[in-house]
């Protein structure tokens, strides 16, 4: 397939224009100009239409396409965005965020590195808090060759995955009605499964800082609120490492606890695919161990 552009760098934002000057200016900094910049605006309510109105009729080497959407979560527009890009690679770089100035042009020299007779999906690249340091793990050699499972313990932290575009168009993110949150490795890990490779490397080209209004910051409970979402991760999880029934249990368990307040137990059952007939016993064996803790905390 032709492409118009080696690279698009794939921006998803929702009422972020207070922060996004930041990456737009590091995107004009790039040393590779070859680029073009897709944003995705899920459905903002604030300034950020006006901001690309602004932006796109500045002069930049680059192109900016601005496309806006009901809001439906970062998923949804990454989907969206897979759809419109132009881009033989496809770099999602969320926009609070912003890249170094040679970030672009590693990229493409590592891209052009690649083993074309090995099954690669794309690159990842760290992450730092400044363009020098990374709380993350680094490891020796120039590069590592792994795939997504490998981010799940041989490379720690926040990294910086860039793909081929042909390749994640493949792998679109499911979606839920009434959910509007599923975590991105789900695709990484559909990738790994069916045998895609990645070449990691240790060189910063992404600083991120989080956001008091951001995902992570919101932490655990977009999963709460987004059972579908979160029981699909962890149901591929369990089928992509072999879980015994042991550590199955226990996700079970888990599951069931977090979505007993929002779902009923065939609804449990049918999402995290474990029997129906355990989910009653779960939710009692909660009870107790709740029970139990308070007892503990009233007696000591």
């Amino acid at each position: 397939m032709e492409y118009a552009y080696p690279i698009t760098v794939f921006t998803p934002t929702y009422n972020r224009a207070y922060v996004l000057e930041n990456l737009y200016r590091s995107l004009q900094r790039q040393t590779y100009k070859n680029f073009e910049w897709l944003v995705v605006d899920d459905g903002s309510s604030d300034d950020t239409e006006e901001l690309f109105c602004k932006w796109c009729q500045e002069e930049n080497p680059f192109p900016i396409r601005y496309v806006k959407q009901e809001n439906g979560g970062k998923c949804r527009a990454i989907n969206h965005g897979l759809q419109e890009a132009r881009g033989k690679l496809f770099f999602t770089v969320d926009s609070d965020d912003y890249l170094t100035d040679d970030a672009l042009e590693k990229i493409i020299a590592w891209e052009a590195a690649l083993p074309r007779d090995q099954k690669f999906c794309g690159i990842v690249a760290n992450r730092g808090d400044t363009p020098e340091h990374t709380p993350n793990t680094l490891f020796e050699g120039d590069y590592l060759d792994g795939n997504a499972f490998d981010l799940y313990g041989r490379i720690d932290g926040e990294r910086a995955l860039v793909f081929y575009t042909e390749i994640h168009r493949k792998y679109l993110y499911p979606e839920f009605p009434g959910e509007k949150f599923m975590t991105e490795a789900v695709t990484w890990n559909r990738m790994a499964y069916d045998g895609y490779r990645i070449r990691f490397y240790n060189d910063i080209i992404w600083i991120w800082e989080y956001k008091a209004d951001g995902l992570t910051k919101a932490g655990y409970q977009v999963f709460l609120n987004n059972p579908q979402g979160t029981a699909l991760f962890f149901r591929e999880k369990a089928v992509f490492f072999h879980y015994p029934l042991k550590t199955k249990l226990g996700m079970w368990y888990g599951f069931t606890c977090d979505a007993m307040d929002r779902c009923t137990n065939a609804q449990i059952a049918e999402f995290i695919d474990m029997p129906l007939w355990l989910v009653e016993p779960m939710k009692q064996l909660h009870a107790f161990v709740q029970f139990t803790r308070r007892k503990r905390n009233t007696n000591g």
